[in-house]
């Protein structure tokens, strides 16, 4: 789960003591995150929707999608055929393209998220008022994703739920880190604030969803866990594992979701605009 705390104030937030070098690294830190996450929320937008003229137009028979949606009964008609054969002509290229989307996107996604790892180094030095432990599940989630998913299942680069989960991330990053820059500059827009408490009601279902339904695709499709477990069959114990981290996946979703609902009305009120004090 990644849009989470990291929406709701608790990291990159500098400590009133903070030195002028450590300052300007934060805001340069902050700045450049800002542009890397824009271009790839750049990259998937031109990619999907096919802006630049570069991207496969034609719509796929059947986009190989890593058997996500042949798990998914309620996501097939009366014939057994996947959704993807119900949806809208005009959707379909969209649909398609996406299924493409890691090709053109996948290297720069985990090449910015990597960085992150430098948030825990911050929370640790004491240059953010973030807890060190909560900040490295958050970064934690993110790397698994990139590293443990999209790294060491292929198969998975043609899930379309690849460009739903970059899109959530970059445009929630892009909103995060731009805020955190104004912030150490001594500005607190108030367009952004809105954005940053208020983007996350659609992004991060969108986010948190995609994370976990790629997990599901990497799953062994021979038989269920029990089955397996009782007859010796293909879950491996790393199997098994993703399959935990699918099953909490949503249980945590509910928990972080509305625990941001709970700070965004801490920081607008019931009734009032955003409390400049809590910016």
């Amino acid at each position: 789960m990644t849009e989470g705390t990291k929406s709701t104030g608790k990291v990159a937030r500098p400590q009133k003591a903070t030195s002028g070098p450590v300052k300007f690294y934060l805001v340069a830190y902050n700045a450049l995150s800002a542009a890397g996450w824009a271009y790839v929320l750049a990259l998937i937008v031109i990619h999907v929707f096919n802006l630049d003229g570069q991207s496969p137009s034609g719509v796929l028979e059947q986009p190989k999608a890593t058997g996500l949606f042949s798990r998914l009964p309620l996501l097939k008609n009366a014939t057994g055929s996947t959704i993807y054969a119900n949806l809208p002509e005009w959707l379909k290229p969209v649909y398609a393209r996406a299924t493409t989307a890691h090709a053109r996107a996948g290297f720069v996604t985990t090449f910015v998220q990597s960085f992150a790892i430098l948030e825990v180094v911050h929370a640790a030095l004491g240059w953010v008022r973030s807890p060190v432990a909560t900040t490295a599940m958050q970064v934690a989630s993110r790397l698994w994703l990139v590293w443990g998913i999209l790294d060491q299942f292929p198969s998975v680069h043609t899930n379309p739920l690849f460009a739903s989960m970059v899109f959530a991330w970059s445009f929630t990053e892009v909103i995060r880190y731009t805020f955190y820059a104004f912030n150490l500059l001594g500005y607190n827009p108030r367009f952004l604030l809105w954005l940053r408490y208020t983007t996350f009601y659609i992004l991060y279902p969108i986010g948190a969803g995609s994370e976990a339904f790629l997990m599901f695709a990497t799953l062994p499709l021979e038989s269920s866990p029990i089955e397996s477990l009782k007859a010796g069959g293909p879950w491996t114990l790393s199997d098994y594992g993703r399959g935990v981290l699918f099953a909490i996946w949503w249980p945590g979703l509910y928990v972080m979701y509305t625990y941001m609902i709970k700070q965004r009305r801490k920081v607008f009120g019931p009734a009032m605009g955003p409390k400049s004090k809590r910016a």
